[in-house]
C-alpha cells in the first residue's frame, strides 16, 4: 500500500507561480514512477508530468517549459514547480504512484485568475 498526500495548491494570478508537493508513505520501495495529473471542471483528468525512479521526466505539451517535476528521495516527496501560470491551468491536481497497482492522492485545488 502507498499513501499520497498533496499540498501547496491555492489561488494565484496569471503569470504567477506555485509549487505543489506530494508526500508518499507506505511501500515506497515498490514505486516505479510518480505522476501529476489534473482535472478541470467538466473535463476529463489529464496527464501533466512524470518522473521515474531513474530520474527521467516527461511533460504534457501544454506545460512544457513552464512546469518542472522533481523529487526528494530523502523525504519521499515529489514536487511540481509551476511557473507562468495561466487561467487554463486551473484544476484539481492529483499525485499518482505506479507500482504493480496505481495509487492516487486526494488532490489539491489550483486556481489561476485575476
Amino acid at each position: 500500500q502507498v499513501q499520497l498526500v498533496e499540498s501547496g495548491g491555492g489561488w494565484v494570478q496569471p503569470g504567477g507561480s506555485l509549487r505543489l508537493s506530494c508526500a508518499a508513505s507506505g511501500s515506497i520501495c515498490s514505486i516505479n514512477a510518480m505522476d501529476w495529473h489534473r482535472q478541470a471542471p467538466g473535463k476529463e483528468r489529464e496527464f501533466v508530468a512524470r518522473i521515474t525512479n531513474g530520474g527521467s521526466t516527461n511533460y504534457a505539451n501544454s506545460v512544457k517549459g513552464r512546469f518542472t517535476i522533481s523529487r526528494d528521495s530523502a523525504t519521499n516527496t515529489v514536487y511540481l514547480q509551476m511557473n507562468s501560470l495561466k487561467p487554463e491551468d486551473t484544476a484539481v491536481y492529483y499525485c499518482k504512484a505506479d507500482t504493480v497497482r496505481t495509487y492516487w492522492g486526494r488532490g489539491t485545488q489550483v486556481t489561476v485568475s485575476s
